[in-house]
């Protein structure tokens, strides 16, 4: 064999090692990776949050999507409200116009959702939703499913109320302020003839 056939076989053979290295990249570059389930927020219309959640669970066992759509969620919290010295819970949402929907997204399971009475839309851009970190889920979903409850109270500045508890208690206060928020009021109490402004717990208080 001459040196210029020798120098056509090398080059023929290193366009070789080239090409398959090339088709190694491009295969291993199209292998598409399995779509994972992610967390999404859909928003609703106010007050249908709940009969959202029970249309999409109904249209995801009769379009037998069970296997793109998991979880729907509404995340709440216990209020516990006192009235007239009564006490009752009740369930206020977290986020009121959202439900969490933990899902595979694709053209099908995104058609479900989307187009599941109550829902008007994906939180994210218009052409496409964003999912939701993971460790924001858990801090939601964790926050509903604790014990600690905020009190209400119906009263109102003007309102007398007694107070129960603390080194005020058996006064009489007349509301001036109202702080539903923290679940504290301000009132003012006459102590030796002066009046007095006094900042109090709900749990401190009864309308009198």
């Amino acid at each position: 064999m001459t040196e210029k056939e020798n120098e056509i076989q090398n080059e023929n053979q290193q366009e070789n090692v080239e090409e398959s290295i090339y088709i190694s990249k491009e295969q291993t570059h199209t292998v598409e990776k399995a779509p994972k389930k992610r967390w999404y927020v859909v928003h609703t219309y106010s007050g249908y949050e709940n009969k959202v959640k029970v249309n999409l669970e109904k249209r995801v066992e009769y379009m037998n999507m069970g296997e793109k759509i998991f979880r729907i969620e509404v995340p709440q919290k216990t209020i516990t409200q006192v009235r007239s010295g009564k006490k009752t819970k009740k369930e206020e949402k977290i986020f009121p116009g959202y439900v969490l929907v933990e899902m595979i997204m694709d053209d099908d399971s995104w058609y479900v959702v989307r187009h599941t009475a109550g829902v008007t839309k994906f939180v994210g851009t218009s052409k496409k939703p964003i999912p939701a970190k993971d460790s924001e889920i858990k801090k939601i979903i964790h926050h509903g499913q604790q014990t600690t409850t905020k009190i209400e109270l119906d009263v109102k500045v003007g309102d007398k109320v007694r107070i129960i508890s603390g080194p005020f208690a058996e006064f009489i206060g007349d509301i001036t302020e109202v702080y539903p928020d923290k679940s504290k009021l301000r009132a003012m109490v006459s102590i030796f003839g002066r009046e007095t402004p006094v900042e109090l717990e709900y749990k401190q208080i009864q309308k009198v």
